[in-house]
């Protein structure tokens, strides 16, 4: 099965502009997110779509592979979405340029998914146990509702799902920014307007939602952090500490 990681990286960010050249112990953000995927080994190649120069040249300095996109889009899958139409591969992953601390497990978690009988799953995303009650209510973090089988039912910046009923013990689950496609499916999503409630949430994958197609979400161990503000940036510098990572 031939599978390509495919990184967007947009220069500008309405919360944290530039945060992907925004330097971690040393290495800037999106320089880390491209050797994570690299160093997992699970990718036939890795790529960096972006639409800046000053991205391109960081990566390409570093002797990564990089491409400017030809024009310039909202969604970071429309923005693949481009680059692959013009490639073939059984699977396609998105890997959010602001997750410097993808993992081999998680991903390997992705992409097996895939090898369930063909056609079974389209698209493919992880989650994470969310435990502390600040990011629980915190919009900057995305939660998703699942179904028995582990499909999205739905993912949202509020509280998902409400405690109404507070005797319930219940789980809520983050949204980690990393997405598998079969090409189809992403080329699909590129082919459709921005829906309502992708639009009103700033969420991309309730398109999928909002279209009929389902999201298989692989329940996983945390990847690190998300890099959204400056503080993300510190939490992030902190946990390289506390782990020894270079």
């Amino acid at each position: 099965m031939k599978v390509i990681a495919l990184i967007p990286a947009r220069l500008g960010a309405t919360r944290f502009p530039a945060k992907l050249l925004a330097l971690l112990k040393g290495k800037s953000v999106i320089l880390r997110t491209y050797e994570s995927a690299v160093n997992s080994g699970l990718f036939d190649e890795v790529i960096v779509v972006t639409d800046s120069d000053v991205i391109l040249d960081e990566v390409i300095k570093h002797s990564g592979r990089a491409v400017k996109s030809k024009r310039p889009y909202e969604s970071g899958t429309d923005r693949i979405a481009e680059v692959a139409a013009d490639m073939e591969a059984d699977v396609f992953v998105n890997v959010q340029g602001d997750e410097p601390f993808v993992q081999k497990e998680p991903l390997a978690q992705l992409v097996e998914l895939f090898k369930e009988p063909a056609g079974n799953v389209q698209v493919a995303s992880l989650v994470q146990l969310l435990t502390d009650p600040e990011l629980i209510i915190d919009p900057n973090y995305v939660k998703v509702a699942l179904d028995m089988k582990s499909n999205a039912l739905f993912f949202s910046r509020s509280v998902l799902p409400y405690p109404r009923n507070v005797e319930m013990n219940i789980s809520y689950y983050e949204h980690i920014g990393v997405y598998a496609f079969r090409k189809k499916a992403l080329l699909d999503f590129t082919s459709w307007p921005v829906t309502p409630l992708e639009a009103v949430e700033k969420i991309e994958c309730l398109r999928l939602l909002e279209h009929g197609v389902p999201i298989r979400m692989a329940i996983t161990q945390y990847m690190g952090v998300e890099i959204d503000t400056p503080e993300d940036l510190a939490r992030a510098e902190e946990l390289m500490k506390k782990n020894g990572w270079e």
